[in-house]
């Protein structure tokens, strides 16, 4: 089955690596990765990070000075008709702060599920097999390789 019939109707959480996936190349999850992003910038379907989604992928081209990747990443997560990427607010915090407390996941993966429960998501998109909660459906990149 194809990312967009396991996703589609269903509001999904973008999880950070799908950007630097999308970004850096691994040619396995390509075509998977191209046919998301597509139905994103049409508003095919409905998607969500967060601001610290941002962050987080900027920390590697800042370090080898990469200024084209940099701005890739700017240029990518960014509101537009199909993602919606939101601030890191107090109450998101505050129910990061109590996942973190409770399931032990780390505080910049427990941001991003806050993120996606306080969003309304149905759907939590990553590669990072640790992250789990029962309110959302986890989908694993590497299960859309070719």
């Amino acid at each position: 089955m194809d990312i967009l019939s396991r996703i589609a109707g269903r509001k999904t959480y973008l999880d950070v690596n799908v950007f630097i996936y999308a970004l850096e190349g691994f040619p396995e999850v390509s075509h998977a990765l191209e046919t998301l992003f597509k139905a994103i910038d049409s508003a095919a379907i409905q998607t969500v990070t967060s601001e610290l989604a941002l962050a987080e992928a900027l920390i590697k081209p800042i370090q080898n000075t990469n200024i084209q990747h940099q701005a890739f990443y700017e240029m990518a997560i960014r509101s537009r008709r199909g993602l919606e990427v939101v601030p890191v607010l107090r109450t998101i915090l505050l129910e990061a702060a109590r996942l973190r407390g409770t399931t032990g996941l780390k505080l910049p993966d427990a941001i991003h599920l806050a993120t996606a429960l306080s969003s309304g998501c149905e759907v939590f998109l990553t590669n990072d097999h640790r992250i789990k909660h029962a309110g959302l459906k986890t989908l694993l990149l590497q299960d859309f390789a070719r």
